[in-house]
């Protein structure tokens, strides 16, 4: 049996490695990753204030009667709109009416005996005291003539100014006291307002005048333009909050009550970048990734930068994008840092 030398099946086996190493393909490329971009923007902005509120009337009238009774009717219903002068409601006036009667009779009668008293002092049948008494008694007469006049006047509510009926608190039939509320309205001649309660670290970011977005979860895809009008000078006992009014345009026909989230822009802005909050990646607090694209268009750069804060659908990026002209929006969770990348018009 011939043996061939180990010195030879080495040299063979080498030869035949070598072989096959220079023949094997070289791996395939990676093929590139479809994408969307958007471009950073920069604009001047400040860290938004930011509160849940309730939308109303800037002026809403609590409405009662200046004397007690029984309510005789109530002409309108909780959101009805009424015209400044229309009226809403009425005491039974049979009381009041006959109060009004009697003070003009006794008026009547008082201007009566005064001319008397005039005429038996002119022919010196009557001192001077009855006169003046006669003239006292003339007065006293007039005034509570104006008294049950004016309590007569204000046993009918009336619209102070247009507006709708928020509330009705009261029905026919019902014994009042004076002052009770018997109707709220909802005046339109100052405009409709959302309040919401500031935290004293908000309130002092506040001016009146910065400008404010309105979100409603009933109009999702209506946010509405606003901007404060008032702040208030003392925080509430019971929260601890700081009342802001902040006025809202394009909100007239909307019902009061409606629960917002307001977004208050103070002013102190500073330069930031903006992208897309879809941009973002492993987002932790104030960090997060994003993909950048490189220079040559064709690949992915990761960053990691710092967000200063959100501002609506974009972020406010504080650092980690110099010199970043696009980041990738859609499909940046599949990327690794340089991945080929084919961007999507």
């Amino acid at each position: 049996m011939n043996r061939i030398p180990l010195t030879l099946l080495l040299a063979l086996t080498l030869a035949h490695c070598g072989r096959s190493g220079a023949e094997a393909p070289n791996p395939p490329a990676a093929a590139p990753v479809t994408v969307r971009i958007a471009p950073v923007t920069i604009a001047a902005l400040a860290r938004p204030v930011t509160a849940t509120g309730t939308l109303g009337q800037k002026e809403e009238v609590t409405l009662s009667f200046k004397v007690g009774g029984v309510i005789g009717r109530v002409l309108v219903d909780e959101g009805r709109t009424v015209r400044a002068g229309d009226t809403l409601a009425v005491l039974d006036l049979s009381e009041i009416d006959a109060a009004v009667t009697r003070a003009r009779s006794a008026a009547a009668k008082a201007e009566r005996d005064l001319g008397r008293a005039q005429r038996l002092y002119a022919d010196s049948v009557a001192t001077l005291e009855q006169l003046q008494n006669a003239q006292t008694g003339r007065d006293v007469a007039g005034a509570e003539l104006e008294t049950a006049a004016f309590n007569r006047r204000y046993a009918v509510i009336v619209a102070p100014a247009a507006g709708v009926i928020l509330r009705r608190s009261a029905e026919p039939g019902e014994l009042v006291q004076p002052g009770t509320t018997i109707l709220t309205l909802g005046s339109r001649s100052r405009g409709v307002v959302v309040r919401a309660g500031l935290a004293d670290r908000d309130v002092v970011r506040v001016r009146r005048g910065d400008p404010a977005v309105v979100r409603f979860d009933a109009l999702p895809d209506r946010p509405l333009a606003g901007a404060v009008t008032e702040i208030a000078a003392a925080a509430d006992q019971i929260t601890g909050t700081y009342r802001v009014e902040v006025a809202v345009s394009g909100a007239a026909g909307l019902a009061s009550g409606l629960i917002g989230r307001v977004e208050i822009r103070p002013a102190g802005a500073r330069p930031l970048m903006l992208v897309p909050i879809e941009s973002l990646l492993e987002a932790d607090g104030a960090t997060a990734t994003v993909y950048a694209l490189a220079p040559d268009g064709r690949h992915a750069e990761r960053r990691a930068v710092r967000i200063a804060f959100l501002a609506g659908d974009r972020v406010a990026i504080a650092s980690g994008l110099e010199g970043v002209a696009a980041v990738v929006t859609d499909g940046a969770a599949y990327l690794d840092d340089g991945s080929a990348v084919a961007v999507r018009p």
